[in-house]
């Protein structure tokens, strides 16, 4: 992920003494909310968090269609749905999910019961994450989602640990900071409320300026936080940002954004950080946690696929790559074919539809015209196609700056490599791997019946991808959205080498010794997901998921979805159910 921020020791002194004495100001407050936070019950937590909850609900409509506005999107854009969705809906899924992890703690209760735990493969433990309520059971038919955990991690200690610092709540850890993303309007939120409630961290938000028009929603939906002195919002740019990252008070930092903003942050910049890197001697004297983006895969499993098939799983990748018009650390970038699949000039052929027929969008995000003028630099044959570019690797070509640059904007590659079968899928999982940068996400997309072949050998592939996120027959951008499951780089990274990050967030159910997560769904939409068509995968009553960019009716569903989450009207969400019967 990129970011438009980035802080380093000699802007700080471009910072005014009434903004420095601003913000000292904000942190002295959050050290005494601090204290405050750690007074409350885990009933009182609860209760604030209903509250929280209230306002969000109330500043759903204003949120969304701000956001929308902020990126170029008018009222009647076929996909202003993306807003409610990746904002208000995911706070309000968020909150629900916490209210209730919260509510089993105060009352005695394991975060866990009623979850199924069990073993899963390479001696991990997995928890089935999702779906835990009926309403999820049914609107999002055929989507699951599992959280697994470390190897060594027993059912016994994942139990024990549930809860992480709401099991000793009177702890306080300090003050977090906590460096907004500019892309995503949840992000900055589930963050904050991520430091609150797994770690007792008060927070201490710097806004990325992209999003400086949602500050005044921030402060009327998150009142109940500021109020009590938990947390506080600032603007500004890299003078604040390196400010506040050199500033003494704050225990933690968390940064949304990329890996060249966490190295001038923890390294500075320049001479001095080589220097500071060879003698091992942070600038950050600190703890910091990161999520960074990368390359994401999308692997395609070659089956036998019928037409329909074809046309909706490229409607799928395109979608991955241009929702939010690409400025996603969590966009597929390059999908990995078979060269041997009787089928992938048929599957070449309907991506290329799919990704020029997709609805026209601004490209917003800053510095994402320079990104994509380097891949037609280094891709000049690439396809342009509107207000994006594919990229199809032909045998010989150079695939360096595909697999190890993440452009963040409209651009998608297709590569290929040998084999069907087993074979395909251990060297595509080695390639993803091996040769593409990150490990935050991947995609698989495999017909039933071949998955049904593989049996056991899938599985292993799956357990094989070194990603925090993985999604079969789905996006991964389904984890970042469902507040059970957890979102971060696979484990392993270091401030000497940060790929895409440190740690997790979101993790409603506040689990310890996370490795992954893993969502599932289905092959064929309705009513193909029928039994009688569907060769024996996932049933499902979306005919096309709202989220997709090829979606007639998204943007109403999108809405729909969002005021049911915040008011539970049943008149509305039938007519949502309506609208969606019609994507």
């Amino acid at each position: 992920m990129t970011s438009a921020t980035t802080p380093t020791g000699s802007m700080t002194s471009d910072l005014g003494d009434g903004d420095r004495a601003r913000l000292d100001e904000a942190i002295g407050e959050l050290q005494a909310g601090g204290r405050t936070w750690a007074a409350l019950t885990l009933a009182q937590r609860v209760t604030l968090l209903h509250g929280v909850r209230t306002g969000v609900a109330a500043a759903a409509e204003d949120w969304a269609r701000t956001a929308a506005a902020s990126k170029g999107l008018d009222a009647r854009h076929p996909l202003r749905g993306e807003e409610w969705l990746s904002g208000p809906y995911s706070v309000l899924g968020a909150l629900d999910a916490y209210i209730e992890t919260l509510s089993r703690l105060a009352r005695g209760t394991n975060p866990l019961d009623g979850v199924r735990v069990e073993r899963a493969p390479g001696g991990r433990t997995r928890v089935r994450a999702f779906p835990l309520t009926g309403i999820d059971r049914l609107l999002l038919s055929g989507y699951t989602g599992e959280v697994w955990l470390k190897p060594g991690t027993t059912p016994n200690r994942a139990r024990a640990a549930a809860g992480l610092a709401q099991r000793t709540p009177s702890e306080s850890a300090g003050v977090a900071l906590v460096l907004g993303a500019g892309n995503i309007t949840s992000i900055p939120v589930l963050d904050v409320l991520y430091e609150l409630l797994a770690h007792n961290r008060v927070a201490l938000l710097k806004v990325n300026p992209t999003q400086d028009a949602l500050v005044p929603i921030y402060k009327r939906a998150l009142a109940p936080l500021i109020g009590l002195g938990l947390l506080r919002i600032v603007r500004g740019g890299p003078s604040v940002g390196a400010y506040l990252t050199e500033h003494p008070d704050p225990a933690h930092v968390h940064i949304t954004g990329s890996a060249a903003t966490f190295d001038a942050i923890v390294w500075g910049t320049g001479a001095d950080a080589a220097e500071r890197r060879r003698a091992h001697t942070p600038r950050l004297q600190k703890p910091i946690t990161a999520e960074l983006g990368g390359v994401s895969p999308i692997i395609i499993v070659p089956g036998e696929w019928t037409d329909a098939d074809l046309a909706y799983q490229a409607e799928h990748v395109a979608t991955m790559r241009l929702q939010n018009s690409g400025h996603n650390c969590i966009a597929g970038q390059v999908v990995i074919l078979s060269s041997d699949w009787a089928q992938a000039d048929d599957f070449r052929a309907a991506l290329r539809r799919a990704y020029a027929n997709a609805p026209e969008r601004p490209t917003w995000y800053p510095g994402a015209a320079s990104r994509m003028d380097l891949a037609a630099d280094s891709y000049p044959d690439a396809l342009v196609l509107g207000d994006r570019l594919l990229v199809e690797i032909a045998e010989g070509d150079d695939a360096t700056a595909l697999q190890g640059t993440e452009y963040f904007a409209p651009v998608l590659g297709v590569v290929s490599v040998p084999g069907t079968g087993q074979e395909f899928l251990d060297t595509a999982v080695a390639y993803a791997n091996e040769q593409l940068q990150g490990t935050l996400g991947a995609n698989l997309l495999i017909d039933p019946a071949t998955e049904k072949k593989l049996g056991a050998g899938f599985d292993r592939s799956v357990a094989a991808l070194h990603y925090g996120s993985i999604a079969i027959n789905g996006w991964t951008a389904f984890g970042f959205i469902t507040p059970t499951l957890t979102w971060g780089a696979f484990p392993g990274s270091t401030i000497d080498d940060v790929g895409s990050g440190i740690g997790i967030v979101h993790n409603a159910l506040l689990l310890d010794d996370v490795e992954r997560s893993v969502v599932r769904g289905p092959f064929r939409p309705f009513p193909r997901s029928l039994p009688i068509a569907n060769g024996g995968g996932r049933l499902t009553i979306l005919p096309k998921p709202p989220w997709f960019v090829s979606s007639r009716t998204g943007a109403t569903v999108s809405e729909g979805l969002t005021r049911f989450r915040a008011d539970g009207g049943v008149l509305g969400l039938l007519k949502t159910l309506t609208a969606a019967l019609r994507a």
